[in-house]
């Protein structure tokens, strides 16, 4: 099936870069260095998302993105696909997904019904660059 040969390339790519122990200093902090705006000055959503964070997006890569996605401290977690779901078939493939942050911990893949922003049903991949226990950075 083309959708887990997607997640298993991603999960291969989100490690290549693990021998990186810090982060760059352009992402380390929100916000973001370069064209990276904050997701809630381009649509309407709250400045900080419940189990996401705060998420930053360079608007010309949407809509997989990556979004980078903040605690309230402003410390990078995790690093955001969304890919939609109507493009993922053999005649489309998502080259080259980069992790920003480097070392990945753990990966998530959940489907969203649609959100402002991204409004077609999708799939979101989350490399996460914290442990899951402390996801609970973003939980609220």
């Amino acid at each position: 099936m083309r959708t887990s040969a997607l997640i298993a390339m991603i999960l291969f790519a989100s490690t290549l870069p693990a021998l990186a122990h810090e982060l760059p200093d352009t992402i380390a902090k929100a916000p973001p260095a370069g064209e990276f705006a904050a997701v809630s000055s381009l649509v309407p959503l709250p400045d900080f998302l419940p189990g996401m964070g705060q998420l930053f997006v360079d608007p010309a890569t949407l809509p997989a993105g990556p979004f980078l996605a903040y605690d309230h401290d402003g410390a990078l977690v995790s690093t955001i696909y969304m890919l939609p779901l109507k493009d993922l078939n053999p005649d489309n493939s998502f080259d080259n997904l980069s992790a920003p942050a480097g070392k990945v911990d753990h990966v998530d893949v959940y489907y969203n019904a649609g959100h402002p922003g991204v409004a077609e049903p999708h799939v979101h991949v989350v490399l996460w660059n914290i442990p899951q226990a402390e996801e609970s950075r973003v939980a609220q």
